[in-house]
């Protein structure tokens, strides 16, 4: 068989030519796939960033606080993150630039965990001051109702003190009397009475203060008036008509007191009944006792 070394040329470079293209297009093939990968990556970059700004400016919309100084660096680190988030989004993806940005977001990072750590640590202070006042208050609360306890327990001894330290009086008795010559002469007739005499006993009380002591002698008639009207004094929420004022002296033993009442010729002749007689000192009533006239 005669084989044309023309046409096997032919055949040799055709062969050669589709190999090459053939070559051609699986390299094309492969860079296309590789320029499609890396695009994707740079897309996945750009939008870890975007997610990671995104983060930061919410951070910095939740985290408020009353330090002017510090709000005030929060507010700029925000709208210097709005800035760069605001850029990236816009740009077109790139190698060089994706770079750019991301040193930019690894420096808006180092910002936000230092500002953050700050704010953090601020926090943490304020809390153990919070914590502190708390218990602060607290102790002052229990000091405030122990403070009111022990002021309710003085009042109530104070006032038991100061019940326990009243004057006390017993055996309270009286007497009708003529005084007739330079005599004195007892009487049941009311006619021919002109003093009448009560006597008691000071109870000892060792609470109670010594020295002079005010006491006030009051007789009621039968008609409910009082005789030998002296004058009158406040008694508690009222006033006190009395018919004799005296002091004595008290020193914290039992003593006995005897207190002479002369009428007054208003009240003469004293009538017919039973007259009241009752002992007070301050606003304390000491005592009573009657005496019957005919």
């Amino acid at each position: 068989m005669i084989v044309n070394p023309q046409f096997f040329n032919y055949r040799l470079i055709i062969g050669s030519l589709v190999a090459t293209i053939a070559v051609l297009c699986v390299f094309s093939f492969t860079s296309y796939q590789s320029i499609r990968t890396h695009q994707q990556f740079l897309e996945q970059e750009k939008h870890l960033m975007e997610n990671e700004l995104s983060q930061m400016i919410l951070r910095y919309d939740n985290s408020l606080t009353s330090n002017n100084l510090l709000s005030s660096q929060l507010e700029d680190a925000k709208r210097e993150t709005l800035v760069a988030l605001d850029s990236l989004k816009l740009i077109k993806v790139d190698l060089s630039v994706i770079s750019k940005f991301k040193n930019q977001v690894i420096n808006l990072k180092e910002k936000n965990n230092l500002l953050f750590f700050t704010i953090d640590s601020l926090k943490a202070i304020n809390h153990n001051l919070q914590k502190e006042k708390l218990l602060a208050y607290n102790e002052l609360q229990k000091e405030r109702l122990t403070n009111k306890k022990l002021s309710e327990e003085n009042f109530i001894l104070n006032k038991k003190l100061e019940e326990g330290a009243v004057l006390t009086a017993n055996s309270f008795k009286a007497k009708a009397v003529k005084n007739f010559l330079g005599k004195t002469i007892i009487t049941r007739k009311a006619s021919s009475t002109n003093q009448i005499d009560v006597s008691f006993t000071l109870v000892e009380n060792a609470l109670a203060e010594n020295g002079d002591k005010e006491l006030y002698v009051q007789i009621v008639n039968p008609k409910n008036n009082v005789v030998a009207d002296k004058g009158s004094i406040d008694f508690g929420n009222s006033l006190l008509i009395y018919s004799l004022k005296e002091v004595v002296n008290y020193q914290n033993n039992d003593m006995d007191v005897t207190l002479s009442i002369d009428t007054d010729n208003d009240d003469q002749p004293l009538t017919k009944g039973t007259y009241h007689i009752n002992v007070f000192h301050k606003n304390h009533h000491l005592g009573s006792t009657k005496i019957e006239l005919n």
